[in-house]
C-alpha cells in the first residue's frame, strides 16, 4: 500500500485526485504495473489509477511472453504467476493494491482482467463498487469474483484525499 500511496502523490502533481494503484505478481514480490489518476493530465476520462496499473501489468506480461518467444522458450513465465501462454492478458494470481475503493468502471476492469485479489485503503461511500455503495467485484452473476481486502492503511489513504480536497 505504501507504493500505491507514493503513486497517489504523483497524481497530485498532475492536478488529479490522489489515487494510486499497484499490481503485484502472484507471489507478491514483483511489481508488474503501477498507476495513478491521470485524467486531468491526459484528458482521458478512463485514466484511473487501477485501469492504468492493469494496462501496464498486462503489457509487462506481454513483454515477458515476447522475450520468452524470442529466446525460444515458447512460453513465458509470469513473474511468480506460473506458466503463461503467449498473448496471455489475464492477471490470474495477481493482486491489485489501490488507495481508494474502486469505482464501477475500475471494478469492471478488475473482473475482466481476472485479478485474484483487490486490496484497498479508504472506502468510497459515494462511488465505491467493491462493497460500500455497490459490490461489482463480488457479484455472483459475473464469471470472476476476486477476493476483496479493505481498510489497509485506511486512515492514511483517506487523509491524502481529504487534504487534496480541502486545499481545492
Amino acid at each position: 500500500m505504501r507504493l500505491a500511496l507514493d503513486q497517489a502523490e504523483l497524481a497530485v502533481r498532475g492536478g488529479d485526485v490522489p489515487v494510486g494503484a499497484v499490481v503485484l505478481s502472484a507471489d507478491g514480490t514483483t511489481v508488474l504495473g503501477v498507476g495513478h489518476n491521470e485524467r486531468e493530465a491526459t484528458g482521458d476520462p478512463t485514466a484511473h489509477a487501477e485501469v492504468l496499473a492493469i494496462r501496464r501489468a498486462a503489457a509487462a506480461l506481454q513483454e515477458a511472453a515476447r522475450s520468452a518467444r524470442a529466446s525460444g522458450a515458447g512460453q513465458a513465465s509470469g513473474e511468480g504467476g506460473g506458466e503463461r501462454r503467449a498473448g496471455e492478458w489475464r492477471l490470474s494470481g495477481c493482486t491489485l493494491v489501490v488507495t481508494l475503493e474502486p469505482c464501477t468502471m475500475c471494478a469492471g476492469a478488475l473482473v475482466q482482467s481476472r485479478v485474484d485479489r483487490v486490496v484497498y485503503g479508504a472506502r468510497d461511500d459515494k462511488a465505491g463498487a467493491a462493497g460500500s455503495l455497490w459490490d461489482v467485484v463480488r457479484d455472483r452473476r459475473l464469471n470472476h469474483r476476486p477476493e476483496v481486502i479493505e481498510g489497509v492503511l485506511a486512515q492514511e489513504c483517506a487523509r491524502v484525499l481529504t487534504e487534496f480536497f480541502r486545499d481545492r
